[in-house]
């Protein structure tokens, strides 16, 4: 179908073919019209009766037929002109008709004010991506990798593809392995990022890389996370040993989609840098949305000697604290939906949720009662709580304490509208812990991945106490609450390398085993050199606005991880699974 939009009144009796889908049909008997549609928008036929064979055609369309039109633009009539649409101002007169394919009633109705229902439009998704929302966003994705392309190699990035097929490694989820035919017994893994790659190409001398990469990993799906693969900005840069030099490089990227490319606005010009512990002790959470304030108040020294138990016990405890958040305009909510948000809280580990609320000068609440005069005053000259507000509290232990009053913080907003859709709060958060403990093993592990360089010397990693007190060079962009970029300066010396797997019980043989082709080429003379990688899928779903990150991505799998139009995964055959010497228990 020719693009009539921009140059519509140029087109005026000319001889043209348009093809398309029949948008809608109406008959006026001696005159059908049809609304042809395309990727373009729409276009008005009229088919006269004179043009016998078109007109018979005509009856014969239905929504959705695919069909070429020919004939001659015509100005409409000034009391036609529809000015809602680009090509308002003309119309195609038939001569020629010919119906390229039919089509059913369709299962779901693309244009309908009304949508089906996600798994309905999954299974359909050829269907949905009819729609005009659907056609934008595809539209504004190809911008989008335009824009990032142009970026990287303004800036003397090079691209270089690196291999799907690759050996497993630990970088912190679960691996989509792929049986060997030629290797009975082996397997590769598909990448869950090209970490080792991208750190072999600084070996061999590539200056600056990068690529959109494809990566899978076997992680539960969420409304921000794509279930197998997604896509990531991939890039690294030699001779770089501090970790803001990166950060300098790729901020501009960022900051110019917000601006230019989403036309939104920054919240900070220049984008700001907190440590991983002062995140958490400030904001409860290592991906704060900093659009909206609410931030946690320590309280643990008030309430070591108080009369209240509860507060008492959590405070003066090793490793225990009480903090609270403010919510400005929090003494409107109802106990019932203050049961919804202690729901919320015993989610996260709390065992209940206290609180004060502050009306017609007075405070209000089950535990005011428990708490003296100096200690009601601290709370509330700490918290700068004012007639109206509600303060919520955490008694726990202090990761406990940070974790429920972090999901609080942010569902508080989400409740009381304190995320402006048409502002963007980016922040770097940086020096994360190089190990963490797992909540639900208790075993160490690493925090983000074992190829950054911790912050400290062989001789500080032989003589630490706590290994949870290392520090590693690692960092995360966070745009809205959502990180949307990780990375790190990378570990080049094998001895570092062996140490840091040593402090959790992996013998060097695991080390070479895994790594093998790393820790050679690092023995030849590897430069210094750090990257990141941004989770293109998750900015450009807050870019766009989108709260569902199924909704940017052409064909994504459900939230089961399910590909209902493609019926994926499925059983095969027995004779592939004896090719791959495997055998399946039911």
């Amino acid at each position: 179908m020719r693009t009539l939009a921009i140059d519509s009144p140029q087109q005026v009796g000319k001889t043209i073919s348009a093809c398309g889908w029949v948008h809608s049909r109406r008959d006026h008997g001696g005159l059908v019209f049809i609304d042809l549609r395309d990727h373009t928008g729409l276009l008005q036929l009229v088919i006269h009766p004179e043009a016998a064979e078109a007109f018979k055609i005509a009856d014969e369309l239905r929504d959705e037929f695919v069909v070429r039109a020919t004939g001659e633009v015509k100005e409409r009539d000034d009391a036609l002109k529809n000015d809602k649409i680009p090509t308002g101002s003309i119309e195609l007169v038939v001569q020629e008709l010919t119906i390229l394919n039919r089509s059913e009633v369709l299962p779901i109705q693309p244009f309908a004010e009304a949508q089906a229902n996600e798994e309905l439009r999954l299974k359909y998704r050829y269907l949905d991506l009819r729609r005009p929302k659907m056609q934008e966003r595809l539209k504004q994705r190809a911008e989008y990798y335009r824009f990032l392309r142009s970026y990287m190699e303004e800036h003397d990035f090079i691209e270089v593809t690196t291999p799907i097929l690759a050996n497993s490694s630990p970088e912190g989820a679960r691996d989509f392995l792929v049986p060997s035919r030629v290797h009975p017994g082996k397997f590769y893994a598909l990448p869950q990022a090209p970490q080792q790659f991208k750190q072999l190409l600084m070996v061999g001398g590539v200056p600056r890389y990068y690529q959109i990469a494809t990566c899978f990993r076997d992680e539960d799906p969420r409304a921000d996370r794509l279930y197998g693969d997604f896509y990531q900005l991939d890039l690294e840069m030699a001779f770089v040993s501090e970790g803001d030099e990166v950060r300098r490089t790729m901020e501009p990227l960022i900051t110019q989609l917000v601006t230019d490319f989403a036309g939104k606005k920054l919240l900070h010009e220049d984008v700001p840098r907190i440590p991983y512990t002062e995140a958490m002790e400030r904001y409860g959470s290592d991906k704060p949305d900093l659009r909206f304030g609410m931030e946690l108040v320590e309280l643990t020294d008030v309430f070591k000697v108080s009369g209240f138990g509860v507060f008492k016990n959590a405070a003066a405890s090793e490793g225990g604290a009480v903090k609270a958040i403010c919510v400005k305009g929090g003494a409107s909510l109802s106990r019932s939906q203050i049961d919804k948000f202690t729901e919320i809280a015993k989610s996260e580990g709390a065992g209940g949720l206290a609180y004060l609320t502050y009306k017609d000068g007075e405070v209000q609440s089950p535990i005011a009662k428990f708490m003296n005069e100096t200690e009601l005053t601290e709370v509330k000259n700490r918290s700068q709580a004012d007639d109206g507000d509600a303060v919520f509290f955490g008694a726990d232990t202090r990761g406990v304490v940070n974790k429920v009053l972090g999901r609080l913080r942010n569902e508080f907003a989400e409740y009381f509208e304190l995320k402006d859709p048409t502002v963007v709060a980016l922040v770097w958060i940086v020096d994360f812990p190089f190990y963490e403990r797992d909540e639900k093993t208790g075993k160490l592990d690493f925090g983000h991945n074992p190829f950054s360089m911790p912050k400290a010397s062989l001789a500080e990693l032989d003589s630490v106490q706590n290994k949870l007190d290392i520090v590693a060079d690692q960092y995360d962009m966070v745009m809205n609450g959502y990180e949307i970029c990780s990375g790190g300066v990378r570990n080049h010396n094998p001895e570092v390398l062996y140490k840091v797997f040593g402090l959790l019980d992996f013998t060097p043989e695991y080390v070479e085993e895994k790594f093998g082709a790393m820790l050679n080429a690092f023995k030849y003379g590897a430069p210094p050199h750090a990257g990141c990688a941004f989770g293109l899928d998750r900015i450009f779903m807050v870019l766009t606005g989108e709260d569902n990150i199924r909704e940017v991505v052409a064909f994504p799998k459900n939230g089961s991880g399910v590909d209902l139009m493609m019926n994926s995964p499925s059983t095969v055959d027995d004779h592939q699974l004896k090719d791959l010497s495997l055998k399946s228990i039911e």
